[in-house]
């Protein structure tokens, strides 16, 4: 199928798509939708994956993703910022979470594990589109993990006590504007002034570090990344279907990211989320086998209801079959629709692929969210609980590739090639 083709069947199927969900969701739910199309679109055009900020470091010496993140969460959180100022505090879900071991354990195994399946929660569902085996069977580890996680999560003091909280989530975790309530803005100021400072100080190891790859000649770069640096310089597609077409560069792919996440927080009055259903839909795969509802809700320490309510009236749900969706157009759009079927592993690539997302979807019980719930959004709702996910994440990240070396599942480090 050649591009132009592609590029009308994307165009169609995405009408189709949004019409039908007018038609047949939920009011709440079709806002769900329209907010997963975007991010699977802004992901894939973009080229961004919060699995490859790691690995791209790690594995081919590039830390342009990660300081695009950085971008990211300063702007998500600056905007943020401006929906909490003086709003009433109870009427958002704040992902202020706590703050303790299981935050630091749910880190380091959530970073570990997309090193093997080279994926997150959020990722898995843009993986889908492009390679199936490895996303397919990362996805149902990663339902697996979730679900026998969910009742450690609920009764594990590790998890649900914190070591430290601040006035307004007493118990909870710590909200950095609390910490500077005495100063200007009610602390709002402060809080993204620290959380600007942290990005900074990330971008600066970051390029550093990059800056030492390329001195010491194992420096590998990403084809993708500098084709995007590049895009100024190369003509553009006109006409409104075929700039659907055009690559986004990785920042401006971030600054949509983070007015997306700002429509969700003004509308949803919660940020985003994305592992919790991975556990449901495993729920509803046992069900299809003969145990009930109440029976899972025993073992899960959830409500019944969870595992009841139909698949197209849960809105996390449809949000992440939205970023599938968003990506298959994304693609479609771009001409680079190919078979997702093509890419053939090995048993013991398998093997790693599961026990990788085996062990994210534990962590994400552990850190009481994945990428998105326990780094970004708490990140952009200033807290204080994100930045130590995020250290947990590297550090765990770091070890998930020395491992995967070893096991040979990525290519060994390169040597040293000195001019």
């Amino acid at each position: 199928m050649n591009n132009t083709r592609q590029l009308y069947l994307g165009v169609a199927l995405t009408a189709v798509v949004i019409i039908l969900g007018a038609i047949g969701l939920q009011e709440s739910v079709f806002l769900r939708l329209l907010l997963g199309l975007a991010l699977g679109v802004a992901l894939t055009k973009g080229a961004i994956g919060f699995a490859g900020s790691v690995n791209r470091a790690y594995r081919r010496g590039s830390t342009q993703l990660l300081q695009t993140l950085m971008v990211m969460f300063v702007v998500t959180a600056i905007i943020n910022a401006g929906l909490l100022y003086n709003a009433d505090l109870s009427q958002f879900d704040l992902w202020v979470n706590p703050i303790n071991a299981g935050l630091i354990i749910g880190g380091l195994m959530f970073g570990f594990g997309m090193t093997l399946s080279s994926c997150c929660a959020s990722g898995v569902m843009v993986e889908m589109v492009s390679d199936v085996p490895r996303a397919l069977v990362t996805l149902i580890a990663f339902g697996l993990g979730v679900f026998i996680g969910f009742p450690i999560q609920a009764t594990s003091p590790l998890i649900t006590d914190t070591l430290m909280s601040s006035s307004s989530f007493a118990g909870k975790g710590v909200f950095l504007p609390d910490l500077f309530a005495w100063g200007p803005l009610n602390g709002y100021l402060m809080a993204i002034i620290v959380t600007v400072a942290l990005a900074w100080l990330t971008i600066v190891l970051a390029k550093k570090y990059e800056q030492s790859r390329k001195q010491n000649g194992t420096y590998l770069g990403v084809a993708g990344e500098n084709t995007r640096q590049h895009l100024a310089d190369e003509p553009q597609p006109t006409g409104f279907l075929a700039s659907l077409g055009k690559l986004w560069t990785m920042n401006f792919a971030a600054i949509v990211i983070a007015v997306i996440f700002g429509v969700m927080m003004a509308t949803t009055s919660a940020g985003w989320g994305a592992s919790t259903p991975f556990g449901i839909w495993f729920g509803k795969l046992l069900m299809a086998f003969g145990f009930s509802a109440d029976t899972l809700a025993e073992f899960t320490h959830k409500p019944t209801q969870m595992f009841t309510t139909a698949f197209l009236d849960h809105g996390v749900s449809v949000q992440n079959i939205g970023i599938l969706l968003g990506t298959a157009f994304a693609v479609l759009w771009m001409g680079k629709w190919r078979s997702p079927f093509k890419t053939h592993y090995s048993m013991k690539q398998y093997s790693l692929f599961a026990f990788g997302g085996l062990v994210m979807g534990l962590g994400t019980r552990f850190a009481n969210g994945c990428n998105v719930g326990a780094l970004y959004t708490p990140i952009a709702n200033l807290s204080l609980s994100g930045w130590i996910f995020f250290g947990a994440l590297v550090i765990g990240g770091i070890l998930g590739n020395k491992f995967a070396r070893k096991t040979q599942l990525i290519p060994p480090a390169p040597k040293p090639v000195y001019s």
